[in-house]
């Protein structure tokens, strides 16, 4: 099965997902993040009505469909995925969100009110290059509103366990705040979510061995397999701190 196929991941985890969640804090987000945080962040960095919203690496945009009914601001998702995109756009249904399939970087044109970024940082490798493209889409005073995964490069053994390690790639706070500086973005909000998303990795990890048999119905034994293994490894590298999860936002001057 292809990766960028997200349909099947989709329909075979949605259950497991449901379950692993508080009520209501699953609203089709792909990640650690809970809708209480999503809700958190966007109010940390002043989405609300007619604020226009960049969200990069959007999926099925679980997060920018919450955003959009709740608070009516004016949406943008771009993802590179053709069959995440096209689950998004049937899932907004009326909801006044427009999406793109395109790879990042390169951005669409700004100027927007926010960029943001949930659960990806990771997956780029140069993360310069990104901020400053973020930086450039910004409007004067706009905001990026993005999560953090926190530590040291992989070592070699640690790459050679972890599922797809090629778009893993740590960076600290440090390095992180430097890169945001040289793009002229300033850090004016940051909170530690690590023991929180340890307990829900948990909790996910748990749901999907629970439901095994069904979940690689649809997607194959091989992937819920790599699957549980990525997430015993988040679980791991969380509980220890080895890694550390972060939301922040960072205001253009």
């Amino acid at each position: 099965m292809r990766q960028d196929d997200r349909a099947p991941y989709d329909r075979g985890l949605h259950r497991a997902r449901v379950s692993a969640y508080g009520p209501g804090e699953f609203v089709g987000q792909e990640s650690f993040m809970t809708a209480g945080e999503i809700r958190a962040l966007a109010a940390q960095a002043g989405i609300g009505p007619g604020i226009t919203v960049l969200d990069l690496c959007c999926g099925i945009a679980g997060p920018g469909r919450l955003l959009t009914k709740e608070v009516g601001c004016t949406y943008l998702g771009v993802d590179a995925s053709a069959s995440a995109v096209a689950i998004a756009r049937e899932r907004a249904g009326d909801l006044p969100c427009r999406f793109a399939i395109a790879q990042i970087p390169p951005l669409p044109a700004g100027p927007f009110d926010v960029v943001l970024l949930l659960e990806t940082m990771l997956a780029f490798e140069d993360k310069d290059a990104l901020v400053r493209e973020i930086a450039a889409a910004l409007a004067p005073g706009g905001r990026f509103a993005f999560t953090l995964e926190e530590g040291t490069p992989l070592t070699t053994t640690e790459r050679a366990a972890m599922p797809d390690a090629d778009t893993v790639w740590l960076t600290s706070l440090d390095e992180m705040a430097a890169s945001l500086g040289r793009a002229g973005l300033v850090v004016t909000w940051q909170e530690d979510h690590s023991r929180a998303h340890c307990s829900v990795a948990q909790a996910l990890a748990a749901a999907f061995a629970a439901d095994a048999g069904a979940i690689a119905a649809h997607i194959g034994r091989r992937a819920l397999d790599d699957l549980l293994a990525a997430h015993r490894l988040w679980i791991e590298w969380l509980h220890e701190g080895r890694v550390r999860k972060f939301a922040l936002v960072a205001e253009r001057a």
